[in-house]
């Protein structure tokens, strides 16, 4: 019987090849391939083969995992659309001693996906619960990116909305660590435009298709990528960005952009107050406003000398 926690460094009889195998009752988080259908370790396999149900965020894409590999046991849609309906259910059943085996769509559950809110309830009840770890889109993206790897942050998918977005990534700017995010083709070449305004033209990584015969990581300061990307147009598949801690900025390209910064403070200051002069800048590269002033009024300063 596998039980939530099994599967450690102690020597045993490996359950893994047995497709009757009969869990212990709890909710196993179970990760799954984010595109090669190959990358799904053998005690996954175990556990949906073993588990009374797989609660799963579509069933029809579930199923062609489970069809490749044999596996027969009933899925169960869970997702945002339904939660708060069906998460009682899951819990119920939890509660009577069945195992629940839970999978996203791709990768590892709770990571952008609705998970999160089961795990919580079952833990909260004092329910088993445990993790059957493999695949995931941001760890896969920052290993092939090249970027400090020591510090990082996930940070989900960034507001679809440029105000709300710049919001966010002036919250982001301070962080030191490298930044992981999703984000949706057709936005990557406004949002990579928008991290170079917010954080300063570090440089990044943008990955798709991950493990899929077509991947790619094209990699650059984000000025270089957002040009790329608004010439070249949305790239087809998933995409991650990674984007290197504060400091990683070449200096030749933080030089340039610093020089084009003055340069435009210049122009608007030469036909405005300083307080409108840096609200027309800010405006126009997305900077946040308190920091242009700042720059502007050292401007000022330095041609008084």
């Amino acid at each position: 019987m596998l039980a939530p926690g099994d599967g450690g460094n102690e020597a045993a009889e490996d359950p893994t090849d047995d497709p009757g195998l009969e869990l212990s009752p709890g909710l196993f988080i179970v990760a799954t391939p984010i595109g090669n259908i190959a990358d799904i370790s053998l005690r996954a396999l175990a556990v949906l083969r073993g588990a009374d149900l797989i609660a799963c965020e579509d069933t029809r894409v579930t199923s062609k995992l489970t069809a490749r590999y044999g596996v027969v046991t009933r899925r169960f849609a869970y997702n945002d659309h339904n939660g708060e309906r069906v998460r009682p259910q899951l819990l119920e059943r939890l509660r009577r001693g069945d195992s629940v085996a839970l999978v996203s769509d791709a990768g590892t559950p709770l990571i952008s996906d609705p998970g999160y809110k089961l795990v919580r309830a079952a833990i909260d009840e004092g329910l088993p619960v445990t993790v059957v770890p493999g695949a995931a889109a941001p760890l896969a993206a920052l290993a092939l990116s090249g970027l400090p790897s020591d510090r990082f942050l996930f940070a989900g998918f960034l507001p679809s909305r440029q105000a709300a977005r710049r919001r966010a990534l002036d919250e982001l700017a301070p962080v030191p660590a490298t930044l992981i995010v999703f984000e949706s083709p057709r936005r990557l070449a406004a949002s990579l435009a928008d991290m170079a305004a917010a954080l300063g033209d570090r440089k990044a990584a943008v990955a798709r298709e991950l493990t899929k015969r077509f991947e790619e990581v094209r990699r650059g300061p984000l000025a270089e990528l957002a040009r790329h990307y608004a010439a070249s147009g949305p790239p087809k598949g998933e995409v991650v960005v990674v984007v290197g801690p504060p400091g990683t900025a070449p200096a030749a390209a933080m030089e340039d952009f610093a020089a084009t910064l003055e340069a435009q403070l210049r122009a608007a200051l030469a036909g405005a107050s300083l307080r409108d002069a840096a609200t027309t800048v800010a405006a126009a590269t997305g900077l946040p406003r308190r920091e242009v002033y700042a720059r502007a009024l050292a401007l000022v300063a330095a041609d008084k000398r």
